[in-house]
């Protein structure tokens, strides 16, 4: 039953990806080189936002995160943000176990969710260039 809802989820984000970016009659997605994403600890209820810029890998807690692709509409389209995510859990002496590998959608973050009993992520934005540091911490959550 998980695998066929896994193999529907895929394959509405797939249809959604194409609707969302190569629409015929309108303008193509904008590449960005930093995916801008939001990771939650739900043990300590600390909230973070994460700049990972595409290619590279990022920590968050035990995950590693690696955006291969984020993709922005651009001022004129509906207001619509995706990447394509790569992630793991990653402990000291044990082999890395894949969590979440696909695309995520910021305005839609429950499409293609990662399940994880301590972590979620999801996707905020795509940007340009960066200036800040990888990871910030914003405190505990207010929900």
């Amino acid at each position: 039953m998980a695998s066929s809802r896994n193999s529907f989820i895929f394959l509405l984000a797939f249809v959604l990806a194409g609707l969302l970016f190569a629409a015929p009659g309108t303008a193509r997605a904008e590449s960005a080189e930093i995916a801008i994403l939001q990771g939650m600890d739900k043990v300590t209820a600390r909230v973070s936002t994460i700049e990972a810029p595409v290619g590279e890998v990022v920590k968050f807690g035990a995950l590693e995160i690696i955006a291969r692709n984020c993709d922005k509409r651009p001022p004129e389209e509906t207001p619509e943000s995706a990447a394509f995510l790569d992630i793991w859990e990653v402990h000291p002496g044990e082999a890395a176990v894949s969590q979440f590998r696909g695309w995520m959608f910021a305005s839609s973050p429950a499409l293609s969710a990662m399940e994880h009993p301590v972590y979620d992520v999801w996707v905020l934005d795509c940007k340009k260039s960066s200036s800040k540091a990888p990871v910030t911490s914003s405190g505990p959550a207010s929900k």
